[in-house]
């Protein structure tokens, strides 16, 4: 079937705020997600970059309804998932699954790994009792997990052995798409890459569509065919890859871009990172106008335009499947190139102040895919 796997358009996710006890009082809303859209193909990767309480998990989860979304459409393979309830919606999400961050919180301690991964077989009903066993000793051979370990308990694996287990729990029914929360942001720097490597891995074998959340700017580039990022609720900039990281168009973007190390210590050693003054505003209360402009560098340089505090900037369109969020992004590009191609460019003026945003750092992507480290997953 043409088209794209997952659709989504203006959605939103409201968490009510409440007063009182007896009689409880709605006072307000946490705008966790607020209005976005977007587009997910079939076999692709879409990375979901931001600060920690952007909306980046939030959305995962309400795109595969572990949310009820407050307003909006999610669209997966041509079925509206939030007009679905009951058997309807379990069927759907059959096809759907996730991968937790912390794989020792996402494992039940009780269970034996072989009870964790063919508990979706049960769930769903999928193949006979005596079929089911055979399933999972497949599943645990395909994630690098010795398929006699399936009688032992979470404690007794590593953390990134426990986060293979999750990834098998999530191939159990097969699924389409995968949402993969931050899946390697509680593991071994040394271990990450091989996580990423068998997720790369399964994507080419089974043919997976993923949403990769992450803070990490240097691992989603790495994995990611295009790259969202968000900002307090809203996705501020959207494009391919190598678009978004040769040349950012949103000021946001090119500040968590600033703060990847670069391996070229001669560059490195020229560069100035350009640090974020200020905290990220309450998404009870959002600014008015462009949301990340009590922050914006760029506005500093440009003299305080009135603009950015009084008219929101909608996603349009600024070269072949680039989006980006911001009325000044034509005057971005010039200064983003040199910040991420050169590292020559010194952090603008006034822009070089405290509460840096820690978006972005992190660890440094491999220069090209490779295959796992460690096929059997000792150790990982």
């Amino acid at each position: 079937m043409n088209g794209p796997l997952v659709e989504v358009e203006d959605l939103k996710l409201y968490f009510p705020i409440t007063e009182g006890i007896i009689i409880e009082r709605h006072v307000g809303d946490v705008r966790a997600v607020d209005g976005i859209s977007f587009s997910l193909g079939r076999g692709e990767t879409l990375g979901l970059v931001g600060e920690s309480g952007c909306g980046k998990s939030t959305t995962g989860r309400t795109l595969i309804r572990l949310y009820r979304p407050t307003a909006g459409r999610i669209v997966f393979d041509g079925t509206d998932l939030t007009t679905l309830e009951g058997a309807p919606l379990r069927r759907m999400r059959r096809r759907m699954q996730m991968i937790f961050q912390d794989p020792y919180a996402s494992l039940n301690p009780r269970m034996t790994v072989q009870g964790i991964v063919a508990e979706p077989l049960e769930v769903h009903g999928v193949g006979a009792r005596s079929e089911r066993g055979e399933r999972v000793r497949d599943l645990l051979a395909t994630v690098g997990i010795n398929p006699d370990y399936g009688e032992r308990y979470p404690h007794e694996f590593s953390g990134g052995q426990r986060q293979r287990v999750g990834v098998a729990r999530a191939l159990a029914v097969n699924p389409d798409l995968i949402v993969a929360d931050e899946p390697i942001s509680a593991l071994d720097v040394s271990i990450q890459a091989q996580i990423i490597n068998l997720l790369e891995r399964l994507q080419g074998q089974f043919g997976l569509t993923y949403l990769f959340i992450a803070h990490d700017l240097s691992v989603v580039r790495h994995i990611s065919d295009r790259i969202a990022v968000m900002y307090l609720g809203r996705i501020v900039e959207l494009a391919s890859s190598r678009e978004l990281n040769g040349h950012p168009l949103h000021p946001y973007t090119v500040a968590l871009l600033s703060a990847i190390p670069i391996p070229d210590p001669g560059v490195e050693a020229h560069r100035r990172r350009i640090i974020l003054k200020g905290d990220v505003p309450s998404p009870v209360n959002p600014p008015a106008g462009c949301r990340f402009h009590t922050r914006c560098w760029l506005r500093e340089r440009l003299g305080n335009p009135a603009r950015c505090v009084e008219e929101d900037p909608a996603l349009r369109v600024l070269g072949e499947g680039h989006e980006v969020a911001c009325h000044f992004a034509e005057s971005v590009d010039g200064s983003a190139e040199q910040v991420q191609a050169t590292g020559r460019t010194a952090a603008p003026a006034g822009a070089a102040v405290p509460a840096a945003s820690s978006a972005g750092a992190g660890m440094a992507a491999p220069a090209a895919r490779q295959p796992a480290g460690d096929a059997n997953g000792a150790g990982a």
